[in-house]
């Protein structure tokens, strides 16, 4: 949970620390599900530190390592950490279709818990392909909604904030194509 947290509050190096300790308790005690989960987490903290290509490898191999596990309640999470990653590598292509997957899993997984964040995350990434500005803002005003009807407050500030930066950068640029969005 502490990696959780640390995510949540953009702390790459708490996340890192927290990550390699459950790596190491996982690996001692073959607790394969946390394993998967804390390399995934390490994976985001160093994409988030500037070792991307490093940080990719280890959230795929992390995703790969939970797949095994035959869990996938958490999987839309993981794939949006994924899908963060791949985005600061400038592959934001990639990234839509990773939150494309993770929002198919939540779907039937029933797992809604992270869909705020999906769709935010899917409206920063269609902004930054230059996509229909009804997209992008279909996708953000399905993130304060989401995030509101599951009183999810901290979300719903995060996807407002982010709404109100893409509506700033579009009234300054021409068409607001290509805009490029904090990921936090």
């Amino acid at each position: 949970m502490a990696a959780v947290v640390g995510i949540l509050e953009r702390d790459p190096v708490q996340v890192e620390r927290v990550a390699s300790d459950l790596i190491e308790l996982s690996t001692i005690q073959n607790f394969a599900h946390w394993l998967a989960q804390a390399t995934v987490f390490r994976g985001w903290a160093h994409s988030a530190l500037g070792q991307i290509t490093d940080g990719i490898a280890q959230i795929e191999d992390g995703i790969e390592g939970y797949r095994r596990t035959g869990s996938i309640i958490d999987l839309p999470y993981l794939l949006s950490l994924k899908a963060e990653a791949l985005h600061l590598a400038d592959r934001s292509v990639e990234a839509l279709e990773t939150i494309r997957e993770a929002e198919r899993l939540a779907e039937r997984s029933e797992a809604r818990w992270w869909c705020a964040e999906l769709h935010r995350l899917r409206g920063v990434f269609l902004a930054a392909l230059g996509a229909k500005e009804s997209e992008i803002e279909a996708s953000f005003c399905a993130a304060i909604k989401t995030a509101k009807e599951q009183k999810s407050v901290s979300l719903a500030k995060r996807a407002e904030a982010t709404y109100a930066e893409y509506r700033r950068q579009k009234a300054s640029a021409a068409g607001g194509r290509g805009v490029r969005l904090p990921l936090w």
